[in-house]
């Protein structure tokens, strides 16, 4: 009879185990195709967002516009179109928290940790980037930027603990030649009516930028990983919005300090394409780069800073084709090699990237079975 009662034991364990190995592959084929979900969602808002803001400002300096401080106020000032969605997650963060009884860091910590530095970071790589689209072609412009992701790698290294594998490596030396071989080209890359030392100056910004906005992502990381830790769309907006806030203040301050303003209201009323028009190019060049920087968090949050830097280097090719059709550019031979080993750079970066993700699902899937198979009935058995 014990014998008996000991199979029916062994078996109804048995049973458990199928049942629970069964619901945990289900809860992870479900947790990782929502992963991937967003991860699509998150890139397709930084390709189609850069895109279109990078043309749209490009718009506004060739037909008329000339305020480089109101350029870059409209590539941060757009997060008020985020505030109703902050304050219907609030709501939800408060009632969660109440049920979970989390303890978040103090909004003080936050804003004198995160949001101020990166603020005024966010503020720094968009006046550089918009005196680079003043002085320079936008696919000179577009594809000078692909070398933050060099930037962006140098910071992680010593922020965040950046693995540097051949592929990364080779990735990086590439983008930093096809950004190089930019310089060779610039006899024939100049505007009209942009001097040698406009085009210099540009060039320099553009570069400096880049390497500010490596150093904006790498933080934004780290921030994520000591300071803000919890895996929520609100906190994603959070940095956006409190960020954005810095960042507008500060450039406003320039706005005014610099006395751009008072050219203003004569600038609209000459812009080429007229006043609506020149509302609504501001207009949707700061919404474009508030969805921009939604993916662009968001990538940096569910996967890595340099991770989501790639993905911007993705749309290298968008920008310059549609800049031959709306403003002309050449697209000589040098251009043509530089976007190719941008593109080639990208490629070896989303492979090491890829075989990391495949490691990293063998690895826990061998956790999980490990774990699995030393079940505490197992265990209790082991010991009577």
């Amino acid at each position: 009879m014990a014998e008996v009662q000991l199979q029916l034991e062994i078996t109804d364990q048995e049973a458990n185990k199928e049942n629970s190995n069964a619901n945990h592959i289900r809860g992870s084929r479900s947790k990782n195709y929502k992963w991937w979900l967003r991860i699509v969602l998150y890139t397709i808002f930084v390709l189609c967002g850069q895109s279109i803001a990078t043309i749209l400002g490009r718009l506004y300096f060739e037909k008329g516009g000339t305020s480089k401080w109101l350029a870059t106020l409209a590539q941060v000032g757009g997060f008020p179109i985020l505030l109703p969605c902050c304050c219907i997650l609030l709501c939800k963060t408060l009632k969660a928290n109440n049920i979970i009884g989390t303890n978040p860091p103090s909004f003080l910590k936050l804003v004198t940790s995160v949001y101020v530095p990166l603020g005024i970071l966010s503020a720094g790589s968009c006046f550089l980037y918009s005196v680079g689209l003043q002085y320079l072609p936008v696919s000179t412009v577009t594809i000078i930027t692909a070398s933050q992701l060099a930037f962006n790698a140098f910071f992680s290294y010593f922020l965040n603990s950046q693995k540097f594998t051949p592929f990364i490596i080779n990735s990086l030396v590439l983008l930093t030649v096809s950004s190089v071989l930019l310089v060779a080209n610039n006899k024939s890359e100049k505007s009209a009516g942009v001097s040698k030392a406009e085009y210099a100056a540009g060039f320099i910004c553009t570069i400096c930028g880049a390497a500010v906005y490596g150093l904006l992502l790498a933080s934004q990381q780290l921030a994520f990983r000591k300071v803000l830790k919890r895996p929520t769309l609100k906190v994603v907006l959070d940095v956006i919005l409190y960020q954005s806030l810095v960042a507008s203040s500060a450039i406003v301050v320039g706005l005014f300090a610099s006395g751009d303003w008072k050219g203003l209201k004569r600038e609209m009323e000459e812009y080429a394409l007229g006043k609506i028009s020149y509302v609504m190019t501001l207009l949707w060049t700061a919404i474009s780069w508030q969805v921009f920087a939604i993916g662009t968090v968001g990538l940096i949050f569910e996967v890595s800073s340099l991770y989501s830097n790639a993905i911007g280097t993705v749309g290298l090719p968008i920008v310059p084709v549609l800049a031959v059709f709306v403003f002309h550019d050449k697209m000589d031979g040098i251009k043509g090699m530089s976007m190719v080993l941008a593109i080639w750079g990208f490629i070896s970066y989303a492979f090491q990237h890829y075989s990391d993700h495949k490691k990293s699902k063998i690895e826990n899937r061998i956790g999980s079975e490990i774990s699995e198979d030393c079940s505490p009935g197992e265990v209790n058995h082991a010991d009577n």
